[in-house]
Formats: C-alpha cells, sequence, structure tokens
C-alpha cells in the first residue's frame, strides 16, 4: 500500500507538470501539432536516462524512492497514451505525413533523449 500511495504522489506531481507543459506549448506554439506531448515525452526519457544512470553509477536509491520518481513522477509526466491518441487523430484527420513524422520524432527523440542522459551522466561522473 505505501508504494502504491507512492507512486500516486509522484504521478499527481508528474500530471501536473505535464498539463503546465502542454498549457505552455498550445500558447507558445499553437494546437496544430501536439508539441506538449511530444515535450514531455522527450524531456521525460532524458530525465530517466540522467536518473537510472546516476543512481546505477553512484547513489543507492530504495524501492520506495524509486517508485516515486520512475513510476509516479515520470510515469505522470511521459504521456505515451496520449501520444497514440494524437497519432490516432493526425491519422483519422488524413494527415498521413503529419502523423508519421511525429510518429518518428516521438520515438526517436525520446530514445536519443534516453542514451543523452546515460552519457552525460557517464561523462559527468567519471
Amino acid at each position: 500500500m505505501k508504494l502504491m500511495i507512492l507512486a500516486a504522489m509522484g504521478g499527481a506531481i508528474g500530471a501536473a507538470a505535464r498539463y503546465a507543459v502542454s498549457v505552455g506549448a498550445t500558447r507558445l506554439l499553437g494546437h496544430g501539432f501536439p508539441w506538449g506531448t511530444l515535450a514531455v515525452n522527450v524531456i521525460g526519457c532524458l530525465i530517466m536516462g540522467f536518473l537510472i544512470e546516476a543512481i546505477a553509477l553512484r547513489y543507492s536509491v530504495s524501492h520506495e524512492v524509486r517508485t516515486f520518481l520512475f513510476t509516479g513522477i515520470l510515469g505522470g509526466l511521459t504521456t505515451f497514451s496520449a501520444f497514440s491518441l494524437d497519432f490516432a487523430t493526425l491519422v483519422e484527420r488524413k494527415e498521413h505525413l503529419t502523423a508519421a513524422l511525429y510518429l518518428g520524432a516521438s520515438v526517436g527523440l525520446s530514445i536519443l533523449a534516453l542514451f543523452a542522459g546515460l552519457a552525460i551522466v557517464r561523462a559527468a561522473m567519471q
């Protein structure tokens, strides 16, 4: 039960951050492309890379902290369910090229961001 509460608390923080980023991206860039979802997925993967590598190389972190950070905050922040809906919406609007670009950017940039996080922490901790 304790882990579930920690995940829920972290999830609330992540979801609030996701909402703030989405609102900000829409205000800055408009409604035409799901910039907010793309941003939180890439940022979340970068943070995941930083934290995973830092914990693996330097820090001993409890299961409770991992649950709060990874399942909670980052799980609430990153939005692959929202990503899926955004992709489907683009396809249903017959914006196939935009949908394909969104798919490639979301997956490709998120994976690259995770590797960047790993590499940055590895370089900093040597």
